[in-house]
């Protein structure tokens, strides 16, 4: 399992990544971030629903009512166009990042 403490800040990644291609509600995404972690990272809800608020607030995503499913309708988000870009910084983040921690981790310590 992999720590939160290392995903903490690419978690509106992983958000954005999956209402890249079609809208959709909390309970979904968080289980497509599960099935894509294969087990290695589970995305509490709360961190999850803070993270669509901000992506929200920032204009990132944008939320609607969907069909009314056991009672009351769904929110779904999908992601905007200034989401799109936010994802294409957070992507030239995460490579610069993981290139310079590269830097410092030593081949044969495991």
């Amino acid at each position: 399992m992999i720590s939160s403490d290392l995903i903490r800040g690419s978690v509106d990644l992983l958000v954005l990544d999956s209402v890249w291609e079609a809208p959709s509600y909390g309970y979904a995404i968080s289980k497509r971030i599960e099935e894509r972690a294969a087990g290695q990272y589970s995305l509490k809800e709360t961190t999850l629903y803070s993270a669509m608020r901000r992506l929200e607030q920032a204009g990132a995503l944008e939320s609607f009512r969907g069909e009314q499913t056991h009672g009351r309708a769904r929110t779904y988000y999908r992601i905007t166009d200034v989401g799109r870009e936010l994802y294409r910084s957070k992507c030239a983040e995460w490579r610069a990042t993981n290139e310079l921690i590269s830097k410092f981790v030593r081949q044969g310590v495991e």
